[in-house]
């Protein structure tokens, strides 16, 4: 197992390799030195050439992204130029809010698709199976920004039980604190992150759930006389989660995604609102952060999930 984890670790760092080169490949030749973004339309060119190679950005591009990997292993992200502070601070900023609202979006859909992809598979083409079935496929099927929306016209609007957006706490400091303090405005933009997710865990967890109530083990436990509530909780339950693993992995990344769409709905001041404005100001110091956030967590996702699944797996580990 050892081997095994040493390999996948080396395999995870070129991975991070190739996307930070990419990364930086394409934000720089697309936007190119941002002198001109920096100093403005009307700067001469011999200030913006000034301030290019001020900065190094008149060198090749193979020397920056070496300049850039060299501050990056030093732990430092760059300079904001548009707001005037270092990158690190800008995601220390936005970062724990988007990572308290995807947490307690992955929190509650895994809490409720464990036990609806389980009721599914016992209750196979029934009629709760067939109707939960149909809304997990309407709701997966609807884009992330409409379902927000909806959520706002019904229950912010029609009847105003939540906010519509953050609250004013959240949206003045930013700060963690100010998205705990008031967990009303935090109910629709967790519940839009929540059913869209759960929308695609049950059907995973109803499939994985299937293929374990055929084994030979569920109708061993079964012939024994075992109540079906502990056939459930201790043969299924644990056999059908495996799968799960992976996809829970698989889906850290997403929810980074699946932030900015959501912080733009209901304007909440995490890393999705932080790209959205880095992206209209051309910040290529922060959207080369963000990109390679993104990377990271891909590649720590799957690393992850195949170590859980290794440890939990005894199976894999013999082999």
């Amino acid at each position: 197992m050892g081997t095994y984890l040493i390999r996948r670790a080396a395999t995870s760092v070129i991975i991070l390799f190739g996307i930070s080169v990419l990364a930086f490949y394409m934000l720089h030749v697309i936007g190119g030195p941002p002198g001109r973004v920096v100093l403005g339309l009307r700067a001469p060119v011999a200030s913006v050439a000034a301030w290019n190679k001020s900065h190094g950005f008149d060198r090749a591009l193979p020397l920056q992204y070496l300049s850039y990997m060299n501050q990056l292993f030093h732990g430092n992200l760059g300079q904001s130029y548009k707001l005037n502070e270092s990158v690190d601070d800008v995601l220390a900023q936005h970062a724990p809010i988007s990572a308290y609202l995807s947490g307690l979006g992955l929190f509650f859909a895994l809490l409720i698709a464990f036990p609806l992809g389980i009721f599914q598979a016992v209750r196979r083409n029934s009629l709760g199976d067939n109707v939960i079935t149909a809304a997990a496929f309407i709701t997966y099927s609807t884009p992330v920004f409409l379902l927000g929306l909806l959520l706002i016209q019904v229950f912010a609007i029609t009847l105003p039980i939540f906010p519509v957006g953050a609250n004013a706490a959240v949206s003045q400091d930013s700060s963690l604190w100010g998205a705990i303090s008031d967990p009303r405005a935090m109910v629709l933009p967790v519940a839009t992150l929540t059913m869209v997710s759960v929308a695609s865990y049950s059907r995973f967890m109803r499939s994985s759930a299937l293929d374990a109530l055929a084994q030979d083990y569920i109708k061993a436990a079964r012939a024994k006389g075992l109540p079906e509530r502990l056939v459930l909780i201790r043969h299924l339950l644990r056999n059908a989660s495996l799968p799960m693993v992976t996809l829970i992995g698989l889906s850290i990344p997403l929810l980074l995604a699946g932030n900015l769409i959501t912080e733009a709905v209901f304007n909440y001041p995490g890393l999705g609102i932080m790209f959205i404005d880095a992206l209209q100001a051309e910040d290529y110091p922060v959207l080369l952060a963000y990109t390679l956030m993104g990377g990271v967590l891909t590649v720590v996702g799957n690393y992850v999930a195949d170590v859980a699944l290794t440890v939990a797996d005894p199976r894999i580990r013999l082999a």
